[in-house]
């Protein structure tokens, strides 16, 4: 009897084979032959798992697409540009403040080239980084010297770590604040070495409390700017000119932890007013901490003014070179610093300030032409419309302020689903669902934005939600 002979050939194509097709040609220039071949075992293991599964074998040209798939999704950036719809200009989770052309420019100049980072041209010898700061920092705030670091919590850590280690810091209650990131400030002065002395109660803290708490191991008095809460009601807080005075009396320093960092009056520009660092040194304050991504539009960096002899010991920390800029970040916070000598052009050259001084007229003109859109692209089944709102600041920044905006409302069938819609689209579209609706804030929708969206939305039409 003759046995019937079985195949012991695969249904799937080999990887030899994958490799050496025409359409291959490609990947292997895009990608190189490591990765197109890692894509072809994958998706060939993948083949044989449903084949197992009762699946049909795929082809040749099946299995070298979707492994183009595999390699565009693996080649494709983790960090993607969107576009901020949420009514949250400074958003920290969206990297908060967008830099302006001349900070962008001089960031990339000197990463593309060697720099002058720590090199001096007069004497030819080892410079220091900070000097292409330092002069624009002490002419904008009045101080008489400043250093800067990776952000506002390094630079408060700094400050701890060189002037209370192993001794005490008195702070009030109500200024106990945790950040984002769950990161509090009682953690961050453990870290620092220091022991917290609280003082006062949550609402009322008197200049007596101060006075009381201060003992031989005392090291320094510390405000907290409550930058991303308020207090209201009954409620008492020692001004910064008092707390200065005690401060002095004790022979003590008095450090005020400032956070968003406005440099110039806010009220110019028809914005809620924001302390400013010039504001704390000239009530007394020794040294003065604030974010360089805030409220002063620039990179994510860390700023402390204040006196010489003080910021002579932070620099002489070790801890400071683990926490200082690179040559990029220097250079972008040097053009937005000169940007900041000219306040009368600085909304027009500033991008954060130009979104929190938008017009409501320039809001509503994007609205509407945001509305007219979505219509096309959604289809029937929404009610779309434009409605007034009101965007927040963010990144603790003028925490109970609220700024007068145009947004555009999706409502019907499911706008959790249309809001997870548009996270998908090749740039993601980021509003906020809420009261039965997805509302799309248009005061963070520029030009540039409208022109994107025109390219994309349509990828929206027809798709069941």
């Amino acid at each position: 009897m003759l046995v019937p002979m079985v195949s012991t050939r695969s249904p799937i194509p080999s990887i030899d084979r994958l490799l050496r097709a025409p359409q291959a040609a490609v990947l292997l220039e895009r990608f190189g032959r490591d990765a197109t071949l890692a894509a072809f075992r994958a998706e060939a293991a993948a083949a044989r798992a449903a084949l197992r599964a009762g699946a049909r074998a795929p082809g040749e040209a099946a299995l070298i697409d979707a492994a183009a798939d595999r390699l565009a999704r693996e080649s494709a950036p983790c960090l993607r540009r969107v576009i901020n719809l949420t009514g949250t200009v400074l958003h920290t989770n969206l990297g908060r403040a967008p830099l302006p052309e001349e900070a962008i420019a001089a960031a990339a100049e000197a990463m593309r080239h060697p720099t002058t980072l720590e090199f001096d041209l007069a004497t030819g010898r080892r410079g220091e980084r900070d000097d292409h700061l330092r002069g624009l920092l002490c002419a904008l705030t009045g101080a008489e010297d400043a250093t800067v670091v990776n952000n506002n919590a390094a630079a408060v850590l700094l400050v701890l770590n060189t002037l209370a280690k192993g001794r005490e810091v008195p702070v009030s209650r109500g200024e106990l604040i945790e950040i984002g990131g769950s990161f509090r400030m009682p953690e961050i002065m453990a870290r620092a070495g220091c022991r917290l002395v609280e003082v006062g109660t949550t609402n009322r803290t008197h200049a007596r409390d101060y006075r009381e708490a201060i003992g031989p191991r005392t090291a320094l008095l510390m405000r907290v700017h409550q930058a991303n809460f308020a207090i209201s009601g009954f409620t008492a807080r020692v001004p910064d000119r008092e707390l200065a005075a005690i401060a002095k009396a004790a022979g003590l320093p008095f450090v005020v932890d400032l956070g968003a960092g406005a440099l110039l009056d806010l009220a110019r520009f028809g914005l809620p007013p924001e302390p400013t660092p010039a504001d704390a040194l000239a009530a007394g304050a020794d040294l003065v901490t604030f974010s360089g991504d805030k409220l002063l539009g620039g990179p994510q960096a860390g700023l402390v003014v204040g006196r010489a002899e003080l910021v002579r010991r932070l620099n002489r920390n070790p801890l400071k070179r683990a926490l200082r800029l690179d040559k990029g970040r220097i250079a972008a916070l040097e053009a937005v610093l000169r940007l900041h000598r000219a306040p009368d052009r600085l909304v027009a050259r500033l991008p954060a300030l130009a979104l929190l001084a938008r017009p409501e007229a320039s809001i509503r003109a994007a609205a509407e032409r945001l509305a007219a859109g979505l219509a096309p692209a959604l289809g029937p089944g929404w009610r779309i419309a434009v409605e007034p709102c009101r965007s927040q600041i963010g990144s603790g920044a003028l925490p109970v302020e609220r700024l007068p905006s145009l947004a555009v409302t999706v409502a019907g069938r499911r706008p959790d689903l249309l809001a997870a819609r548009l996270r998908a689209l090749p740039v993601p579209v980021l509003g906020r669902v809420a009261d039965g609706r997805l509302w799309l804030d248009c005061r963070c929708l520029t030009e540039a934005d409208e022109a994107v969206l025109a390219g994309i939305l349509p990828a929206c039409s027809g798709q069941a939600i």
